[in-house]
């Protein structure tokens, strides 16, 4: 049986006409992944706490957010994204 396609997309597509795509690390594990294979995902730091927003002046306030490039083993571990079922499974529940 043939295995479906994956229920999620990836923003970055590969084509024949980009030639060598640049590798990029993971930020899980630290393996070296070629870019239109990762996930992106932004770390960083939120103040959630709404009596704590209006006591400070969001001026004064430095959120940082980080863009972190995840491989597939690390995006299925986190569960960023889920695994897709192969084409006989989801025949069975229908």
């Amino acid at each position: 049986m043939p295995v479906s396609e994956a229920p999620y997309t990836r923003k970055w597509q590969h084509t024949h006409t980009r030639g060598h795509e640049s590798l990029v690390t993971c930020g899980y594990c630290g393996r070296q992944v070629p870019k239109y294979k990762t996930f992106i995902k932004f770390r960083g730091f939120r103040i959630t706490d709404p009596t704590v927003l209006q006591q400070v002046d969001k001026r004064y306030i430095h959120t940082f957010s980080q863009k972190i490039y995840v491989c597939p083993s690390c995006a299925r571990f986190h569960r960023i994204v889920q695994r897709g079922r192969t084409a006989r499974k989801k025949h069975l529940f229908r």
